[in-house]
Order: C-alpha cells, then structure tokens, then sequence
C-alpha cells in the first residue's frame, strides 16, 4: 500500500469523525413535536387590605342613589366607619353583598364623626340599634367632635322605650349591643390598635366651633377623610402625598348660577372644584375621590372636567355610593 493511499484514507477517517462531531443528534422519536406555546395569564392585582368603601355620597339633598355621608375604612379585618348619614347600614349590607364580606352587622361598632350637622348624624340611632337588633353584642363607640356625647346621650334617651321592649319582652336580645360609648376628642391621635392609627385634624366649616376630617394610616396605606370642609392647609399636610384623599366638593360652574344667599352660604361653609383643584396639586394623592357632591344640574364628568381644566392632573374620580377604592 503506497504512501499516498494511506495519507488519503487518513484524510478520510479525519473529515468522517469531524461530520460525526458536528451533525446534530438524531431526533429521538419518542419525543412529541412540540405545540404551541401557551400565553401566561396575567395574575389579577389583589384589593389592598386597607381600602375604602363609599356607603354614603349624598348630601342633605334627597337623592334617591346617594345615601347620606358615610364612609367605611376596612383595615386588617376591621372596620372603621366615617359618619353616619340616612342609610347607612342598609347600605353597609349592600356592600357586603357586593362583596366587602368585613362589612357585617356585629362589624359595625365603631363610628368617627366629623361634626354634628343633621346629614351626617341622622343615620346615628340606625347605627346605635340596627345591628343590635341582628346580634351586635359589642356596645357601638362613637368619637367625635365636642357636643358628641350630648347626641349619644338624648338619643339612647329617645329610644328607652324601645331598648326597654327589647330586654325585657318576648323577643330574644343580647344585653350589651344597644350600648353606645361616646367619646369627645380634640385634633390629634384618636385611635391606635389593630394595626392602624386614626387621627383627627380640624378643619373649617362656616360657623361649627368643631369639624373634623381624619387620617387612617396602616404600615400598607395612608387615608384621608376631608368631612365637610373649606379649602385647609391642614388637609394638604395630612395627605402629603397619600393614597387615597377622599374629598368633598361643589361646581364652581354651576355655583354661578345659585342664588345670592346661598352663595354666601356654600363660600363659607364648602369647597369648589376649582379650590379642590388646588389642594389637590399641593397634597399630591395618589387617588383623589370626589364625595358629598353639590352637583345643580352638573355631573360626575363635569366635575371631573372642571378640576381638569383647573389644572389638576392628578387620578381623580368622582365617587357614587357602594364605589370601593
């Protein structure tokens, strides 16, 4: 065998073991082809724990979709409710149904009022005894402003007869639930437990020697509650930043159109969008909600708008009843 012939069939063997060593690996033919591959479903972003529910946006106009001023601050499983307009627990049942499942009726023993004006209180004696007549055994605690305590007391007084039916007749009772405890507060921390921290700061309203809004603060969000205020650098310094600012408000368009003595009155007493518009730049919330609308013939979107074009960019919504943020 020449020489030549052996360098060849060398070369050979050489350029067979370098296509071995390069050609991919026979399929395995056991293996399925492969499908289509599938989309991941975007996971649904949970409700936070601390979260706001709107039971009440109306005003002492008799609108028949808003109930009177009440606001549910639901936090680690509790429940802290913000005055106690016409309805209130009619509408705490439906949002329970709606799905807020804290708000149950022995859930609703805790109540922080803003002031004493009649749309914010007249839902009190439903507050007091609706839930204990279905089985709240814990007495209802009502803080709030100087005059407070007077309410509670001649309103228990009112309802004697009735408390007095109810332990002593046919009808099986607990005796404990139609208790109410109040508690007569001045600014500042009013509440600290559960893992929450409840604050009142004072705000103006017209001529009340007292009106509060009030912060509800959780390692996971900071809440805060205007009540029925005029424009207050107290609420920019309580939000700072917030997550949510629940806010009252009226139609500064519409305002123009009211008559002279209740312009007077709704100055005074009340904030415009325009106004709110302002506060809302300064305290920068991350979600500004409208409540306690004086609407005149405008709507939602026209509030909306109007803080738009106040130059407001923030999130903004203009709340109905039963809303949860």
């Amino acid at each position: 065998m020449s020489f030549r012939f052996q360098l060849r069939r060398l070369a050979l063997c050489l350029l067979a073991v370098t296509m071995s060593a390069c050609s991919p690996p026979p399929a395995d033919k056991t293996e399925a082809a492969p499908g289509p591959v599938a989309t991941p479903k975007p996971e649904k972003t949970p409700l936070p724990d601390t979260r706001v529910v709107m039971l009440g946006t109306g005003t002492p106009n008799a609108d028949p979709t808003r109930s009177g001023p009440a606001v549910a601050v639901i936090a680690r499983g509790k429940v802290y409710l913000v005055d106690a307009g016409a309805g209130i627990v009619r509408r705490a049942a439906a949002a329970k149904e709606a799905g807020v499942k804290e708000l149950l009726m022995p859930a609703l023993s805790r109540v922080f009022m803003t002031h004493l004006h009649s749309d914010h209180t007249i839902g009190l004696p439903d507050l007091m005894f609706s839930p204990w007549v279905l089985e709240r055994t814990d007495p209802l605690t009502v803080v709030g402003p100087p005059g407070i305590a007077a309410m509670v007391g001649h309103l228990s007084q009112a309802y004697a007869e009735d408390i007095d039916i109810r332990l002593h007749g046919l009808e099986p009772s607990n005796k404990t639930g139609y208790r109410a405890i109040a508690e007569e507060v001045l600014p500042g921390v009013v509440y600290r437990g559960d893992g929450i921290t409840v604050t009142a700061f004072a705000v103006a309203h017209g001529n009340w020697k007292h009106a509060y809004g009030y912060t509800f603060e959780t390692d996971e969000r900071r809440i805060v509650i205007s009540g029925d205020t005029l424009p207050s650098n107290e609420v920019v310094a309580q939000c700072k930043g917030c997550d949510v600012l629940v806010h009252e408000v009226y139609s500064a368009e519409a305002f123009k159109n009211r008559p002279a003595e209740w312009q007077v009155y709704h100055s005074h007493f009340h904030t415009s969008t325009v106004e709110l518009a302002e506060i809302a730049k300064r305290a920068k919330p991350k979600l500004l909600v409208l409540y306690h609308q004086l609407y005149w013939g405008s709507t939602d979107a026209d509030l909306v708008r109007e803080i738009r074009q106040a130059g407001y960019e923030g999130e903004v919504v203009s709340a109905s009843d039963l809303g949860v943020y």
